[in-house]
């Protein structure tokens, strides 16, 4: 057998083992879910329902999803911080690498606190007044349980 063949079925069975184990992944983990933004999605990974649950009795549910709060406007950035942050999340729950209570990463800390002072830029610049220049004050520092009391 030629070795060029040999190698093409070679490339060509490890791209259909590649891409059926990620249609499976895909489909078992309702994957189609995370490009919505319904906000049950979110609680697919059961580490998340909790989350979800203090979410349906906050004040927030009735003016924000999880992504109003969670990704940055903007369809580009909106999708590229679902990708990035869908791959670390399901690395991380499939091999049991994260930390309990879940601790929010500086990137997505500082687009959850975009969101706030969207929403809330009014009082946010009352607050800080003067002195936002020299210190930018993160609002979930004082109000960390408010989207998910």
């Amino acid at each position: 057998m030629n070795w060029q063949l040999t190698g093409a079925i070679a490339v060509a069975s490890l791209i259909g083992l590649a891409g059926g184990i990620g249609a499976y992944t895909f489909i078992y983990a309702r994957g189609a879910s995370y490009l919505t933004d319904d906000p049950s999605a979110c609680a697919n990974c059961h580490i998340m329902r909790e989350h979800h649950d203090r979410w349906v009795k906050s004040s927030h549910r009735n003016v924000a999803v999880c992504n109003d709060c969670h990704t940055p406007s903007g369809f580009l950035a909106k999708y590229a911080t679902k990708v990035s942050n869908g791959f670390r999340h399901s690395f991380a729950f499939t091999t049991g690498r994260f930390q309990e209570p879940l601790q929010i990463k500086s990137f997505n800390l500082e687009i959850v606190n975009q969101a706030c002072r969207k929403c809330h830029g009014a009082i946010v610049e009352a607050i800080e007044g003067p002195h936002q220049a020299a210190q930018q004050i993160f609002c979930v520092q004082c109000h960390r349980w408010v989207g998910h009391p």
